[in-house]
């Protein structure tokens, strides 16, 4: 176990260097003016002149220089070109506890719909409630994230008048987002668990238990979904990076003051110093997430040696 984290935390420098050079280059490449305003007015000439020297718009090699300074000595992700009067950080900090309560949010539903629909379908494999356990599969795998917010928002919004159609604030302005969020990677957590229950439980230590005359329940609850758990657990890091990316459109759908929008926003207007901030935060707290993912299914599983 110490081993592994040591060697997740040596590894994990080099993967965020890795993603910020990467993103990087893609922010310096996007075609656009980032000293132009959202609205198309473009500063007078002796201005943008000095703005781009002071930010070093253009020396590509200085600007990559001054932004790693300021991060290392002061973590200074930089001034927004796009909202003139903030700060990347101050963005991020306004943000990103919308975006990570939805993406927690979401995750919880899709483990809730995974985990009593693959359990469901197991147990009453050909059944009704296997048949629908997977449909709601198959749907939640075909639809994007988009399609599924529209529909949600039309139908439970607009028809029937449940929820709001958009915002933020309560309890009941986070219900839709999160589940069209968190209805894909349910969908993959139901099939996970039904095909890793179902044979879990036709092993020969779980007919030997229900013989001895342990409850049924018992023994679902306490050996087989353990077992069976494990994928879902490894299938937890890619399904953390899909609530993330998958944010941003369900936060532009339902009008979320999150990071998605100031993301998308700083892409169309080229905020390098935006882009930047958003995509290192991010790639942190996803290596961390992958870190804790890792430490927790080789301690449900010690036979499990990860390098």
């Amino acid at each position: 176990m110490v081993h592994l984290i040591s060697m997740r935390l040596v590894q994990t420098p080099l993967i965020l260097m890795a993603i910020f050079l990467i993103t990087f280059v893609c922010a310096w490449l996007i075609p656009g003016d980032p000293l132009e305003r959202p609205e198309g007015q473009r500063p007078p000439i002796e201005i943008r002149v000095a703005m781009a020297k002071q930010y070093n718009l253009d020396s590509p090699g200085s600007f990559l220089a001054g932004y790693i300074h300021n991060l290392l000595t002061k973590f200074d992700l930089g001034p927004s070109l796009q909202y003139r009067d903030q700060r990347v950080n101050e963005i991020v900090a306004s943000g990103l506890p919308v975006s990570a309560l939805l993406g927690v949010a979401a995750l919880l539903v899709a483990l809730h719909i995974g985990l009593v629909a693959g359990v469901l379908g197991a147990l009453r494999p050909g059944t009704v409630l296997d048949l629908s356990s997977l449909g709601v599969a198959v749907v939640g795998v075909s639809l994007p994230t988009f399609v599924t917010g529209s529909i949600l928002l039309v139908v439970f919004a607009n028809l029937l008048q449940l929820a709001p159609v958009g915002g933020w604030g309560t309890a009941r302005h986070l219900m839709l987002p999160a589940l069209a969020l968190g209805l894909l990677p349910g969908a993959y957590i139901a099939r996970l668990v039904r095909l890793g229950l179902a044979d879990v439980m036709a092993s020969d230590y779980i007919r030997t238990a229900l013989a001895k005359g342990l409850s049924s329940h018992r023994v679902l609850f306490k050996h087989a979904l353990k077992v069976a758990f494990l994928p879902v657990l490894s299938y937890l890091g890619p399904a953390a990076a899909f609530a993330v990316t998958g944010s941003f459109v369900v936060e532009m759908v339902f009008a979320i003051p999150g990071m998605g929008e100031h993301f998308v926003n700083a892409v169309l207007n080229k905020d390098q110093f935006l882009i930047l901030g958003v995509v290192l935060v991010y790639s942190v707290i996803l290596v961390l997430f992958n870190l804790v993912v890792d430490v927790a299914y080789a301690w449900l599983d010690p036979r499990i040696e990860l390098t």
